[in-house]
């Protein structure tokens, strides 16, 4: 039996991969590395134009600060801004809605020149992302669309659920002939972790129908998820898979088998998540049960946060970005220690 379970996990494309971390300063940029999304619906219900316009400030409007991802996106969303001249505004949403919207009017009366926001309830925050268009403003939509934006940014949400899906069903089909139990750690709150969610179900239910799946739970941080893996535990010791729709999720699922005396390189045990977190990632270069992410690049993610807004404001047709997502594994060396170095 393969204890690293790296026949599981395809081998990612590093050129590919590689090839649009970091390569896009601009959306213009993003477009040339093959990064950038079609020209979309929703893209055609931008605000004013905004051609020529210099920005001197961005706000970036990330609710869940308790991901390890938050602080390595304003770090680096920062250092990118500066580049161009521009300073990072943030907001300190506490994964909180109403605080998120105040927060959000706040900066619309400021008239802070661009937002990028990652709504956490999309119907509550298209009303205020109208107000911004009508102030003539510009809006970024990050994670999803709405109706009223002046872009997006997106990142393959149902893909890197069904490349996980697909690697643990793999995985279960020839570790464990088919069969075992499966639990998801979902997210159904917003329309990424909806997607996500639906892309790895889906995924693995399809390929391994053999595999019980007996728990899906709410849960996208690390506290929550080691709360809802200890129950699961608690009428299934013997989960053979647990998979997230998230990294800080998955990694809490992980440190829950753990502590119920789960041996870190079980081969009888496969946890995988999405988003490329540093704490998962070097879970799986260690060659632990965690086996696999589908992540994506802080650089890509970074460099499309300071981008979109600069592509909308100077007047470009499409400037809207789909970040590129890949499966890493244990024998994805290379990759995850490129994933790392960004996140240092």
């Amino acid at each position: 039996m393969n204890t690293h379970g790296s026949a599981a996990v395809p081998t990612a494309s590093r050129r590919q991969f590689l090839a649009c971390s970091g390569a896009a300063a601009a959306a213009t940029a993003l477009t040339a590395a093959g990064c950038s999304a079609p020209p979309s619906a929703s893209s055609s219900a931008s605000g004013p134009a905004s051609g020529g316009t210099d920005l001197t400030e961005i706000g970036l409007d990330y609710p869940f600060t308790q991901l390890p991802l938050y602080s390595t996106l304003v770090k680096l969303s920062t250092a990118a801004a500066k580049k161009h001249g521009i300073s990072l505004l943030t907001t300190n949403d506490g994964a909180v809605a109403d605080t998120q919207a105040t927060n959000l009017h706040t900066w619309v009366a400021r008239k802070v020149p661009a937002i990028v926001s990652f709504p956490m309830v999309f119907e509550a925050t298209e009303p205020i992302a109208k107000a911004a268009l009508d102030a003539g403003l510009i809006w970024v939509t990050y994670g999803g669309s709405l109706e009223h934006q002046s872009a997006d940014i997106q990142f393959g949400f149902r893909k890197g659920g069904t490349l996980l899906g697909e690697a643990a069903a793999k995985w279960a089909e020839e570790e464990l002939g088919g069969k075992g139990k499966v639990a998801f750690l979902t997210d159904n709150t917003i329309e990424l972790g909806r997607e996500r969610t639906k892309g790895m179900v889906d995924a693995f239910t399809k390929r391994a129908p053999g595999v019980d799946v007996v728990a899906r739970e709410q849960a996208i941080d690390p506290d929550s998820a080691l709360a809802r893996t200890n129950a699961i535990l608690a009428k299934h010791r013997d989960l053979n898979i647990l998979l997230g729709a998230t990294d800080a999720a998955a990694y809490g699922g992980y440190k829950a088998l753990q502590r119920a005396g789960r041996e870190k390189d079980d081969a009888e045990t496969f946890v995988g998540g999405q988003d490329g977190s540093v704490p998962s990632l070097q879970a799986i270069e260690q060659g632990t049960f965690y086996r696999a992410s589908a992540a994506l690049a802080p650089d890509d993610l970074a460099n499309a946060i300071v981008g979109v807004p600069r592509a909308v404001a100077a007047g470009q047709a499409n400037p809207s970005a789909q970040v590129p997502i890949t499966l890493v594994g244990p024998d994805d060396t290379a990759t995850i220690d490129d994933l790392l170095a960004q996140n240092a």
